[in-house]
């Protein structure tokens, strides 16, 4: 073959006992037929037809191709299947597959949108449309969940956390962060668990400036979630954690004035603290060398901050840590708390527990929440909420798929499992039919998920 042969037929003339040609002439196929399963997942939220309900279209209506709701629907299953940006929309237009998403003809029926026109659609949004979006995905990730265990619900835990959005270009709010040390955008997301769940759903995704303190934001988030939250569940504790950025006099009054609210907030090392926490130090340092392992001391004391109104109960964890051929390390960690628990039941049973928020993180940078290349500051918040979305609809396959491999699967692993999957569409007078392979590994755990979903066995 020349160097200027075209790519739709390569030859591997010795590889094998006889020559292999492999031609890229499938029009009727598409590498992501398990995609099926996000279009199932989507009919139990509604969450596409929900978001676009947020949104108001502007364009005239003559010269209209796709409506608002087809253009969040591809977006939504294009980052999903791992298609984050608006040029892949080139390489996806004639995708089978993808166009029978959105309720199209996989053969016959009009392309997807183009990337000019996704990128018109995503810098049309505007605030209020995106607020109302916000508040529409937590509603319907908390109904979804009330739905589930039928409000059979005893305690809702809160988690925030921010993450870090690294920018490359001019996007506007775009700021260097020294604790990052790199210009980003400082998104962040909101997670709830229900009852004693290991799994923490997502219901909050926000941008903000890379220059933002962590506690902006918070609690206008905290209060729009606990008003949701009490709305679906009136009377159930909710317990909320908080990492030390969160720690304001602003963040701590809020959750003082709440009712049948729980919180644990870490607070970062003073030189106060330091002093308060340094007899346990002393102790856990003589345990240390004693025992010649890593040894901790829990205590506790009432504390207030200079900008405090009142004193809170502080949690401490003494820790010497040691390692092999290093000397000994302080490692002193402190925790606000209303709660009235042993100071090393809250650390280890309740704050510890939310270190899982940063697979959780992992996961969406996985799916490239981070995608972050417009210009405006406001469609590329929008563009985070529509990989939010595209998140949710992957954790209720990962929840339909309790029992199977792919239980515990991070998303990355589900979408190779599950979404990427060979197939041929063909169409008949009064179905569509989807060839599927036959040695397909998963297919105990994907016929389930779809029947978890709704799918009938034929």
């Amino acid at each position: 073959m020349s160097d200027d042969s075209t790519t739709e037929c390569l030859l591997f003339p010795e590889l094998f006992s006889k020559p292999v040609v492999a031609q890229f002439d499938q029009r009727e196929g598409s590498s992501d037929g398990g995609a099926l399963l996000l279009k199932a997942a989507d009919g139990h939220y509604r969450l596409v037809e929900e978001l676009t309900a947020c949104l108001q279209d502007q364009r005239q209506a003559g010269k209209v191709d796709h409506t608002l709701q087809d253009l969040v629907a591809q977006r939504v299953f294009s980052i999903a299947c791992g298609y984050p940006d608006g040029n892949d929309s080139a390489r996806l237009g004639s995708d089978p597959i993808h166009k029978l998403l959105l309720g199209r003809d996989p053969i016959e029926g009009l392309d997807l949108a183009s990337q000019p026109t996704v990128s018109r659609f995503e810098n049309a949004v505007g605030v209020k449309e995106l607020y109302r979006m916000g508040e529409t995905l937590a509603q319907s990730v908390i109904r979804r969940h009330a739905k589930r265990l039928r409000r059979r619900v005893y305690r809702v835990t809160i988690d925030l956390d921010p993450t870090d959005d690294p920018t490359h270009g001019a996007q506007q709010l775009s700021f260097f962060n020294g604790h990052y040390d790199s210009w980003c955008y400082l998104p962040v997301m909101g997670f709830i668990s229900f009852n004693e769940e290991a799994e923490q759903y997502l219901c909050a995704a926000v941008l903000r400036p890379g220059n933002a303190p962590a506690a902006v934001g918070a609690v206008g988030l905290l209060r729009r979630l606990i008003r949701i939250l009490r709305g679906h569940f009136p009377g159930v504790t909710i317990r909320v954690r908080l990492d030390g950025g969160f720690a304001s006099p602003a963040v701590l009054e809020f959750l003082d004035a709440q009712s049948k609210l729980e919180y644990v907030v870490a607070m970062a090392k003073n030189a106060v603290l330091k002093r308060v926490a340094a007899p346990g130090i002393d102790r856990a340092r003589k345990l240390s060398e004693s025992s010649g392992k890593t040894e901790h001391i829990y205590g506790e004391v009432d504390y207030a901050a200079g900008k405090w109104l009142h004193r809170r109960r502080l949690v401490i964890k003494a820790e010497v840590v040691r390692a092999p051929e290093k000397d000994p390390k302080d490692n002193p960690r402190f925790v606000i708390t209303n709660m009235t628990q042993s100071p090393q039941w809250i650390y280890e049973q309740v704050y510890c527990q939310r270190g899982d928020i940063e697979n959780r993180i992992k996961e969406l940078h996985d799916l490239e929440i981070d995608r972050t290349s417009c210009t405006s500051f406001w469609a590329n918040q929008f563009r985070v909420l529509l990989t939010a979305a595209a998140y949710v609809l992957m954790q209720e396959l990962r929840l339909r798929a309790a029992g199977t491999a792919c239980a515990r699967a991070q998303v990355l692993t589900l979408r190779e499992r599950l979404l990427k999957l060979g197939a041929r569409v063909m169409v008949s007078v009064r179905r569509w039919v989807i060839h599927l392979p036959t040695s397909f590994p998963f297919l105990p755990a994907f016929r389930l998920i779809a029947c978890r979903l709704g799918a009938q066995s034929g």
